[in-house]
């Protein structure tokens, strides 16, 4: 892995109906990510060049190379992964759209496990399309964490939008199954990588953590469910006692409405939806990070966004933050603060 400033940072191009290519292509035109990093793109030549058109980025050009170990430090980079013609439809799920997703995802997955990259940024995929025989999972979070983690290094979705910090106990997964899945055991198991996770990769050395009740007002004392008192509550108190700065649980409504976030490093949510309805009205620009693996992977907090895909109205924002945390993220890691 790099050891200056200067790590390279593979983007894989996501579905290529989307706005994953414009939103790449105006994040790598500001020259401020070329004095950071080296970015190379796992994509397609030909998708990208169409996309740079109708976008009229003139001064914009990719260097295509294919190989990781022939790139440019003065220009955006791009792995070509298929010479063949491929058939665009922008805004609309098709499944050769999910075919390319799912080669550059194993491409970027491969030269990252072999250390010819230092961090992964992933466009916006579409869950269904880039189904298949070998790619079997809900989200990047649970490919990655299959991937790279396994038993020894479970992941968490993480989402980060400057000083806002949501992780989730839950993540994909069915509103009622979401009860039955929540143990005292698994949320000391995401307090644990979520800790972990501030210390190292954002540089918080005493971080507090505030945990999200299951049912609304806590449970009301039992009146609406168990689970606090049952099995959130004991592992607060537990997790407190490992040395981690545990508090909770706090009724999800009253905790974001009041403010009570601001006075926390993270949020620990139970399910996606908890913690993902507040982060987007509170967040600007946010980053999906997925905490607790050996590796860097980020990711602008949208998704395909087909109604807009064509239009060059995308923001780029997001991408451009989820670039720079893996550098930042990458820098923290290289200082061993744990």
């Amino acid at each position: 892995m790099a050891e200056n400033k200067n790590f390279t940072i593979g983007i894989t191009q996501g579905d290529i109906n989307g706005i994953g290519y414009e939103v790449i292509i105006k994040s790598l035109s500001d020259n401020r990510i070329m004095e950071m990093c080296t970015p190379v793109v796992y994509g397609l030549s030909k998708v990208a060049s169409y996309h740079k058109k109708y976008m009229e980025l003139p001064d914009f050009s990719f260097q295509f190379t294919k190989s990781v170990e022939q790139l440019s430090t003065k220009r955006p980079n791009l792995i070509n992964l298929y010479e063949e013609e491929v058939k665009l439809d922008l805004g609309t799920s098709t499944k050769i759209a999910g075919q390319m997703a799912e080669r550059a995802l194993y491409a970027a997955g491969r030269d990252l496990k072999n250390k010819l990259i230092d961090a992964v940024v992933t466009a916006p995929v579409n869950k269904s399309n880039i189904q298949s025989d070998k790619f079997v999972f809900p989200g990047h979070t649970e490919f990655f964490e299959h991937y790279f983690g396994g038993k020894e290094h479970p992941a968490m979705t993480l989402m980060v939008a400057e000083n806002l910090r949501v992780g989730f106990v839950t993540n994909h997964m069915p509103i009622q199954k979401v009860s039955e899945n929540i143990t005292t055991e698994l949320i000391l198991q995401k307090l644990g990588i979520l800790n972990h996770s501030l210390k190292q990769d954002f540089a918080l050395s005493n971080p507090t953590i505030a945990v999200l009740a299951l049912n609304p007002h806590c449970g009301d004392e039992g009146v609406l469910g168990a689970e606090e008192k049952e099995v959130i509550q004991p592992a607060v108190n537990q997790a407190f006692h490992n040395g981690i700065n545990a508090i909770g649980p706090f009724s999800a409504e009253g905790f974001f409405a009041s403010g009570a976030y601001t006075r926390f490093d993270a949020v620990l949510a139970m399910y996606y939806d908890q913690g993902m309805l507040p982060f987007k009205l509170l967040g600007k620009s946010g980053v999906n990070f997925t905490a607790g693996l050996p590796i860097v992977r980020t990711a602008p907090a949208h998704g395909t966004a087909y109604d807009i895909a064509g239009k060059n109205i995308a923001d780029p924002q997001s991408m451009r933050n989820a670039i720079y945390l893996a550098v930042d993220i990458l820098k923290n890691r290289a200082m061993n603060l744990v």
